[in-house]
């Protein structure tokens, strides 16, 4: 033991404070550890959620611009008045109508539905377009649709808008898809279609 200044020491004491000491900096060098990795994983996990978002609204452009490809190739004049041309939905028209309670008319389908290909050229007026190939210039999509005839039935309405004429409503389902590269799922979307047809009394 000594003494100094009127206290008195002894050299365990001495130890004691000092482990105390090191052990309280190891246990905030512990946390600001812990801190840095939490804060590194976070960071990691949000970059990796903006890249799949990014990623699958990509996909989900794609898909749009499929089905807006689809319709505007049905409405196009020139294809619909050549005989030698064929729009999606009136080729979709000479196949057996989809079942619904069986197929779901999936962006993967076999069954022989009407398929269109959207590429990076887009679809061009007055052609029948029948192209493969890739969406965008880095390769990086894929976009398509497909299109199924439902059914014909009476138009709702059709009395206010035509008078007595019987008109009918060809009811199509047209899906648009987009996938990324290498992934094996695809981003959807459906639209219904109604087409009138009508003869004058």
């Amino acid at each position: 033991m000594r003494e100094h200044d009127g206290l008195t020491y002894s050299k365990s004491q001495a130890a004691t404070q000092r482990g105390v000491v090191l052990i309280f900096a190891l246990l905030v060098l512990l946390s600001l550890t812990l801190m840095g990795v939490v804060s590194v994983s976070s960071s990691m996990i949000q970059h990796k959620m903006a890249h799949a978002m990014e990623q699958q609204l990509l996909a989900f452009n794609a898909a749009e611009s499929a089905l807006a490809a689809t319709i505007s190739q049905s409405a196009d004049e020139a294809v619909l008045l050549d005989d030698s041309k064929i729009d999606p939905l009136s080729e979709a028209s000479k196949i057996a109508a989809i079942d619904l309670s069986v197929d779901a008319l999936s962006c993967f389908s076999d069954q022989g539905y009407v398929s269109r290909t959207l590429t990076q050229n887009g679809l061009q007026t007055e052609k029948h377009h029948i192209t493969n190939g890739q969406y965008d210039r880095q390769s990086r999509l894929n976009s398509w649709s497909l299109s199924a005839f439902v059914q014909e039935r009476t138009c709702r309405g059709s009395s206010s808008v035509m008078g007595s004429a019987d008109i009918q409503c060809h009811v199509f389902l047209i899906r648009g898809c987009g996938q990324i590269k290498d992934n094996q799922y695809a981003v959807a979307n459906t639209l219904s279609v109604s087409v009138m047809t009508y003869e004058l009394p």
